[in-house]
């Protein structure tokens, strides 16, 4: 018998949490947001709109709001939709919430620091009775709130699970495509920050379309061998998760890691205490993943000189500019 989820949780009331929130209430849903911040939740309940990170967007009525984990122990799923590197901390207190069997979606894009595990790995390992999937692609918050067309990709390790989810999920204005290969979702997400920060850099600095552009195609290279050398498949970073979500990422500052990138590039500096950008968090835990599998990744190696501030943005696009002649590849 198909699984169907008409309750559907989600834990973390920022612009993407309550983004998703409407369009799972889109698609005929019942929603619980949640948020251990109850100031917020209480301006939320009085105004039906969360004026700090969605302004402008109203709460679908079938959304409702709560400052208790508990009320997400009655939902048939739950859309965990936190920063990476809280995700542990929050799965860990679902555990003591969600009965077995419950889908828990991380929706971060990153990569865990201190343990280098992908997002589900550490879902497994916070929230074992749960099973984990993730939900990624080229996606703004202020776009699927506002039921502007988008299509991401929900996958799980069991593909039943995963369409299931997409399809309870999915309206005619947000397009859910299921998948299998939870690795490839998940590395594609994480770099795609990094190399935003990159191309963000390259704006910023002035350098122009064609460096924009020789960017994009040279750090989709290095997530490509990223990816292979992590057993993700070549048709999921070709996809809305990895290919589709780098360009997204890459080309405007709606993208914070872009954003990031540009400031730098301004020599405006490193500003760690604004609004977060996964790719600042990712970038070092990356490079260290691709250099034990002794995988290539000298943009985003570049990415992460800059942010530890071993190197100048000059020094770091001299560097990349003055690597030996090679065939493409």
């Amino acid at each position: 018998m198909p699984q169907r989820f008409a309750r559907i949780g989600v834990a973390g009331a920022g612009a993407w949490g309550t983004a998703l929130a409407n369009a799972a209430a889109r698609a005929g849903r019942e929603v619980v947001l949640w948020s251990r911040d109850g100031a917020a939740i209480a301006a939320m309940e009085a105004s039906r709109v969360n004026r700090a990170h969605l302004p402008g967007v109203e709460l679908a009525s079938s959304v409702s709001l709560s400052t208790s984990l508990h009320s997400l122990s009655t939902c048939d799923a739950v859309l965990l939709v936190v920063p990476a590197q809280a995700s542990r901390e929050v799965a860990h207190a679902l555990a003591a919430e969600l009965p077995p069997g419950t889908p828990l979606v991380t929706c971060a894009k990153g990569i865990e620091r201190g343990t280098s595990l992908f997002m589900t790995q550490v879902l497994r390992e916070a929230c074992p009775q749960a099973l984990p999937a993730i939900l990624s692609g080229p996606s703004f918050a202020s776009d699927v709130a506002a039921g502007l067309p988008t299509a991401v990709t929900l996958a799980a390790q069991q593909v039943s699970t995963a369409e299931a989810l997409a399809t309870a999920l999915g309206s005619p204005s947000f397009r859910l495509y299921h998948s299998d290969d939870v690795r490839g979702v998940e590395i594609g997400g994480a770099a795609k920050n990094v190399l935003a920060i990159a191309a963000g850099i390259v704006g910023g600095r002035g350098l122009g379309a064609s460096a924009a552009a020789a960017l994009i195609a040279r750090g989709f290279a290095e997530l490509m061998r990223f990816g292979r050398a992590y057993g993700a498949r070549a048709e999921t970073l070709t996809g809305l998760s990895g290919l589709g979500d780098l360009i997204l990422t890459c080309s405007t500052t709606q993208s914070r890691n872009y954003a990031l990138g540009v400031s730098l590039g301004k020599d405006d500096g490193f500003h760690p205490a604004g609004k977060l950008a996964e790719g600042a968090l990712t970038a070092s835990v990356l490079v260290a993943m691709a250099d034990a599998k002794g995988v290539d990744m000298p943009i985003a190696r570049a990415v992460e000189a800059v942010l530890a501030g071993r190197v100048g943005v000059e020094e770091a696009i001299g560097s990349l500019l003055t690597r030996p002649q090679k065939a493409e590849a």
